[in-house]
């Protein structure tokens, strides 16, 4: 079946879901959604649901696993069967492994770790449903369910990306402008430290182009990063 074109921004600037080229998704936030692990969050940036569990600090399932000086950080990024239009296999495929990765190394520097030598950390990442922006979303929650566990961090972490659509350049892609845009561009900060701890650019950009759209994914990462201070605080905070 061929590829349907549509038109991704009308004549009066909008995208194809009416949003406006700097406006986010509706964005929701849950934490201690799971009752067996030792924290968890579920982030859902418009479609894209993404479940994340945190066990530990505990002892590595291998004795080679233990770091004399630090916990180890493990993380598994999983997309579920059910996730997208077609039936994914269960299997860890080549993209998931990376974004594991990649999202491991979002946080490593973020989590203080030398708190707890010789223990692991592990973060398992579920996607529900994927409609883009996964692994951005996907470090949103690994962040929140991280803190839920009580996980000492030097600060809260949230992720975004920025598409180049049509010439324009788009805050939090969905999956219609990832697949049919020009480039993409995913971000994760903690901005209370003024350090960026993930990007990436798959596409052409500007210069230019490259620092309004940091611009614009700081600004969004921001709010978020305050999102999930109010939903920890709603949790943690009690009336006397």
């Amino acid at each position: 079946m061929g590829k349907v074109s549509m038109k991704l921004i009308n004549e009066e600037g909008l995208r194809h879901d009416g949003r406006r080229p700097d406006e986010m998704r509706p964005v929701t936030m849950e934490v201690g959604v799971l009752s067996n692990s030792d924290g968890s969050a579920l982030v859902s940036f418009g479609r894209t649901r993404v479940l994340a569990a945190v066990y530990g600090p505990r002892e590595p399932p291998q004795r080679y696993m233990i770091l004399p000086d630090r916990a180890l950080l493990r993380v598994r990024y999983h997309m579920a069967p059910f996730s997208t239009s077609e039936r994914k296999s269960p299997a860890p495929s080549r993209r998931e492994i990376e974004l594991s990765k990649v999202i491991r190394e979002a946080l490593e520097d973020i989590v203080l770790t030398h708190l707890y030598p010789r223990t692991s950390i592990d973060i398992f990442i579920e996607v529900l449903q994927a409609d883009g922006g996964t692994r951005t979303a996907a470090v949103t929650a690994a962040s929140l369910a991280l803190a839920d566990a009580g996980i000492p961090m030097k600060a809260l972490v949230a992720g975004v990306a920025v598409g180049k659509i049509e010439g324009v350049l788009v805050l939090d892609v969905d999956e219609i402008e990832d697949g049919s845009g020009e480039a993409d561009m995913p971000v994760a900060a903690a901005p209370d430290i003024g350090k960026i701890t993930l990007f990436q650019l798959n596409g052409v950009l500007t210069r230019e182009e490259i620092e309004r759209g940091l611009d614009m994914a700081l600004n969004a990462i921001q709010k978020l990063v305050e999102m999930e201070k109010e939903v920890l605080r709603k949790k943690y905070t009690f009336n006397v």
